[in-house]
């Protein structure tokens, strides 16, 4: 089945706003409305297996870009609207990307770059259409909705072409995240994997048309699409909230829309209990459940927010981008006994931690994570190599070392020496490094992650440079320039040398030990 038929397959019809809010509103009706009218356009113009871009911040109009583009059999590219020039370029140039859907304030940044970086190249773009304000301030909103009903009617056929038979294992969408190179990597995720993984996720949080949750969590992460998956599925809302950082924006969608869940990485977590007085003196009568991945959310916070919360259910989870999003979970009941593990296998999924030679390791033993299941990758786009070093026997290695107890749960001992995570989002270092070493004054450089208090980590950039007076204002204004936000480093230190072994290979073992001296 087509995942976007799969999703809608029981809301369609619903008689409800799938998406409320401040800013926008619109019922599952008029969304499906929007999505059959993309998915026919891009037929008519593309075809089917075309890779289509997709910039955008949570909005309408990514949703309806989202879905229509997967309903219309070709493969979504949603990009974060932060990202840097070259990275874009890589994305688009891999994929061969020749039309796209752009948000308007991204398509005022990345007009210039498109005719700079792609020449004749570049994506034929479909601006973002204006905003509609929530139906109870737009009373012009049902005229609206009813002139896109009397215009559905030449794409019935079309509509009925695509919701036939359908391969579940074509490519619906291909989701670019840092790799162990300079340059991000496609995961190719199926129909299938979309369809697996959100059944498993709906049946261990039991989520239902009652449902409702703020989403902080951007669309173009695997995390966040999670959301939107899922509540689709069961006929749900979603409170679309891109001002985090405005913590009382927050407290007042909790409220104000009655929402039965929220999801955050662990710095959002961090902010709210931390950074907010007002978060736990109020009461959220509604709230169900929250939901934590993403990376390790120190135990204190953990203990933090059920202390201030008993009432709502904490769920610590675990997953990759690679497993579509999720791969394991604990369930809120085992947190006080259980608590710093990240729980089994979600349903459908086996998640195990093997020694060297293939086999589960003892109680107390330390292996790599790997897991099968429907939720698993296709692989990595165009990269035959690294697919086949990371999915091997049918397994998805994670490149995550941890441990298993008596009882099976699984703990995380430690991560992939790679990769930074910042606010739930992971940070190839060579990307930066490759940047800064393009200064001149710059003999070498080498980057870390360092830990923080509110980010999970930060990234700290080591410098040795030529004799010449660079500060550390033209380092992060340098990267500032070529670098999406979360790569630019937090802390620069310059210094004579980069300690290397006797191989050559940099010691960031001994840059950490010289930042804990600090």
């Amino acid at each position: 089945m087509n995942f976007t038929d799969y999703a809608f397959e029981t809301s369609t019809f619903l008689d409800k706003d799938v998406i409320v809010g401040n800013a926008e509103q619109i019922s599952y009706p008029a969304l499906y409305r929007e999505v059959c009218r993309i998915a026919a356009h891009l037929n008519r113009i593309a075809g089917e297996d075309q890779k289509i871009l997709l910039i955008g911040e949570n909005s309408v109009f990514f949703v309806a870009a989202y879905l229509g583009i997967i309903k219309s059999g070709n493969v979504c590219v949603p990009v974060n609207p932060a990202i840097g020039a070259e990275a874009l370029a890589h994305i688009v140039g891999q994929c061969g990307a020749k039309i796209g859907f752009i948000q308007k304030r991204s398509m005022e940044k990345f007009s210039p770059l498109f005719e700079q970086v792609f020449d004749e190249s570049a994506p034929a773009a479909f601006p973002e259409p204006a905003p509609t304000p929530p139906a109870t301030q737009n009373p012009q909103l049902a005229t609206r909705n009813s002139k896109l009903e009397t215009q559905d009617s030449r794409f019935k056929t079309q509509d009925s072409k695509l919701a036939a038979a359908f391969n579940p294992s074509r490519l619906a969408e291909i989701l670019f995240t840092s790799g162990s190179t300079a340059l991000p990597k496609g995961v190719m995720l199926t129909h299938g994997n979309l369809i697996a993984n959100t059944e498993s996720i709906i049946e261990y949080l039991k989520l239902t048309e009652a449902d409702r949750i703020e989403v902080v969590l951007p669309f173009y992460y695997c995390f966040g699409l999670s959301l939107l998956h899922t509540h689709l599925r069961v006929g749900g809302s979603l409170v679309l909230n891109n001002t985090f950082m405005m913590l009382n924006t927050v407290i007042e969608d909790l409220q104000t829309y009655q929402c039965t869940g929220f999801s955050g990485v662990p710095s959002h977590y961090q902010i709210i209990l931390r950074k907010s007085r007002r978060f736990k003196e109020t009461k959220f009568p509604h709230l169900r459940y929250v939901t934590q991945a993403g990376g390790k959310l120190p135990v204190p916070f953990i203990k933090e927010f059920t202390e201030a919360f008993p009432e709502v259910k904490f769920y610590v989870m675990y997953g990759q981008t690679e497993a579509t999003a999720r791969l394991s979970y604990l369930p809120p009941e085992m947190l006080p006994a259980k608590i710093g593990s990240i729980g089994r296998g979600i349903p459908g999924v086996k998640l195990e931690v093997l020694n060297k030679a293939g086999q589960p390791v003892k109680p107390g033993e330390v292996g790599e994570l790997a897991a099968s299941g429907g939720n698993i990758m296709a692989g990595y786009f165009q990269d035959p190599e690294l697919t086949a070093r990371t999915i091997r026997n049918g397994k998805l290695y994670t490149g995550d070392l941890g441990t298993v107890d008596e009882d099976g749960y699984i703990y995380i001992v430690a991560r992939e020496k790679e990769f930074i995570k910042v606010g739930g989002e992971r940070i190839s270092p060579k990307e930066i490094e490759e940047v800064i070493v393009r200064l001149p004054e710059v003999v070498d450089c080498s980057i870390i992650g360092v830990p923080d208090d509110l980010l999970g980590e930060a990234v700290k950039a080591y410098i040795v440079l030529n004799g010449k007076n660079l500060k550390e204002n033209d380092i992060i204004a340098y990267c500032t320039q070529h670098l999406s936000s979360t790569k630019i480093p937090k802390y620069v230190e310059f210094i004579d040398k980069i300690p290397v072994s006797a191989t050559g290979k940099k010691e960031k073992a001994r840059l950490l030990e010289l930042h804990s001296a600090t």
